[in-house]
């Protein structure tokens, strides 16, 4: 039996709904959604043609050119993936960008091949303004709180096991600092908002936050990494209450040598291999250091540049203990002052201080 062509958008997010996405690879590059699978029409190249085709002769030869690009071999290629992608995943949908005469293809084309599969009316650019709609009314009505603590502190951990929390550097993939770059690069600024909007969904339709807990945030800047907070967003973290996780220097360093020092490492080896990841380690840390020079000072930065060249000396020896000597003296020198600093402004909307214990039973017992 057939399913009908979809126009409610809100389940696919909420349960993570496969999706064919059916436009050119660049169109996908540029923003997709999470549950979403780049399996397109047309190559960018072939798209590029069809639309040089309809502004010099029309619709009816543009299409005519797409049928003669797509056409047997790469035409039953594509098929087949779609087939095997729609067997797989017989619970998804397809789309194209408006929901207009890509996906129609695409779906008479595997209907021609015995295999009925649905689409998404209006295709992306309707699930984006879907998205960015929602994601206005939950920042606008829904109540939030941001936590906050001294870096190093491990803040996403508890972050993590919120329930009623968004992870928003897990959704930008980075740490949060200057020293937050990963291995595989950030996902575009539009990936990121849509991401993000349903991952705020779907923390608002969570049990804690139906009850009435706050959707948690950590307590971020403007920028994480070069994924931009959307304005709605910004704007109410600005006015909502801060909880302050509080947390010894020596916890900080250690953790910090951990999540800096052994975890990036790791990923760094994972994706390029032992010699080439150290290499890109060893590059990355030295770059993220060199760009904080000028709020570090010049005598400042050239001593704990030095430590870390000792540091990562060693390392590539085999013992990596001595990277403790510069995570401490940028936390104490860098760090601490700038958090501080960036507190007090804001101390009127510290509702709430304490150590991991303390704030995570708070967080878990406030309710609207």
């Amino acid at each position: 039996m057939s399913r009908a062509d979809c126009s409610e958008f809100l389940p696919l997010f909420l349960n993570d709904v496969p999706l064919i996405d059916t436009r050119s690879p660049i169109e996908f590059a540029k923003g997709a959604f999470p549950n979403s699978h780049s399996l397109p029409l047309m190559t960018t190249e072939e798209r590029a043609q069809v639309g040089t085709c309809y502004k010099q002769k029309g619709q009816q030869a543009a299409i005519e050119l797409g049928h003669q690009l797509v056409s047997g071999e790469v035409k039953e290629a594509r098929v087949r993936a779609w087939v095997e992608f729609a067997n797989a995943h017989p619970e998804g949908y397809l789309y194209c960008w408006r929901g207009g005469l890509r996906s129609q293809i695409c779906q008479q084309w595997m209907r021609e091949a015995g295999c009925d599969y649905p689409r998404i009316r209006g295709g992306y650019k309707a699930m984006r303004q879907f998205l960015i709609r929602e994601f206005e009314r939950i920042c606008e009505q829904r109540p939030m709180l941001l936590l906050g603590g001294r870096t190093g502190c491990n803040k996403t951990e508890m972050v993590e096991q919120l329930p009623n929390a968004v992870d928003l550097e897990g959704l930008a993939h980075h740490r949060g600092s200057s020293f937050g770059r990963r291995p595989g690069g950030q996902p575009t600024q539009l990936s990121f908002e849509n991401g993000l909007a349903v991952a705020m969904l779907k923390v608002e339709h969570s049990a804690a936050v139906q009850a009435g807990a706050a959707i948690v945030l950590e307590d971020e800047g403007r920028l994480v990494g070069r994924c931009s907070m959307p304005l709605p967003l910004q704007r109410r973290m600005t006015e909502s209450p801060l909880v302050v996780l509080e947390v010894s220097l020596e916890e900080r360093v250690e953790h910090s040598y951990r999540n800096y020092i052994l975890n990036k490492l790791d990923e760094w080896r994972q994706t390029l291999g032992e010699e080439a990841g150290f290499d890109a380690f060893a590059d990355d840390l030295t770059q993220s250091l060199y760009r904080v020079r000028k709020r570090l000072g010049g005598v400042r930065y050239k001593e704990i540049s030095e430590l870390m060249q000792v540091a990562l000396s060693e390392h590539r020896q085999g013992s990596p203990d001595r990277h403790w000597d510069w995570i401490l003296a940028m936390l104490v020198d860098y760090y601490d002052p700038m958090y501080d600093y960036q507190l007090e402004k804001r101390e009127e909307r510290v509702v709430f201080r304490g150590d991991r214990d303390a704030v995570r039973e708070y967080l878990a017992s406030v309710r609207e």
